[in-house]
């Protein structure tokens, strides 16, 4: 197989994100204000980027972070198997401290691999693996895409991740995320090797800006969940 490089990122903030709301799979929210200033910034930065082609999920925060990408020509492919994990019946949902200590339950058995266990309702981290071993077939596969960008979800790009890198599901957490985040990686054809680590650089002038955020993002674990 031919070499690759993939600029892999996270969507940009919705107001679900910033009200501490549960998104997953199921609620299709859109990018707020900041979220498309987010956008704007990583597309100032990587607009001279060769991208060949990218690839979002099919939820609108994705495709909404890369239009600028879009509208100067690049083909998008969206592809459900990047989607977020579904938190079942937590979706749409805000997280109370109660629901919190749950939460982390739940990613304390997730962290002794115990992988299979899902949130009731919806995916489990390996239900998530097996829905995107296809999509890697399948980049892996486009010999011609030699650059490409990947818009994606929080908690899903650390199990991607965990498989890129050949990592055990459950340590996924090592993998850090925050809105429009970059990793980069490189394929020699045989294995891939990390290039940038959940870099915001680009996220610079925007974060200057003077933003509140509710005590409750601040206060709760839910930044491991946000998606």
């Amino acid at each position: 197989m031919s070499s690759k490089k993939i600029y892999l990122i996270r969507h940009g903030q919705t107001d679900f994100n910033l009200q501490g709301i549960v998104q997953g799979s199921g609620v299709d929210s859109s990018l707020n204000d900041k979220g498309r200033r987010q956008a704007a910034a990583f597309y100032d930065m990587y607009r001279d980027v060769k991208f060949d082609k990218i690839y979002t999920s099919r939820l609108k925060r994705t495709t909404e972070t890369v239009r600028q990408f879009v509208e100067d020509g690049i083909p998008c492919e969206p592809m459900a198997g990047l989607n977020e994990i579904s938190w079942g019946t937590k979706e749409g949902q805000k997280i109370t401290p109660e629901e919190d200590s749950y939460y982390q339950w739940m990613l304390d058995q997730w962290r002794l691999g115990k992988t299979e266990e899902r949130i009731e309702g919806g995916e489990s981290p390996k239900d998530v693996e097996r829905r995107q071993k296809p999509v890697i077939d399948y980049l892996l596969s486009k010999k011609d895409e030699q650059t490409i960008l990947v818009c994606m979800h929080g908690r899903a790009m650390r199990i991607l991740l965990c498989q890129l890198l050949h990592y055990s599901l459950k340590c996924m957490d090592m993998f850090e995320h925050e809105n429009l985040c970059l990793y980069i990686l490189n394929y020699t054809g045989t294995m891939f090797s990390l290039e940038k680590y959940c870099d915001v650089r680009h996220l610079e002038e925007v974060n200057r800006v003077a933003f509140s955020i509710s005590p409750l993002a601040l206060g709760l674990s839910l930044l491991a969940f946000r998606s």
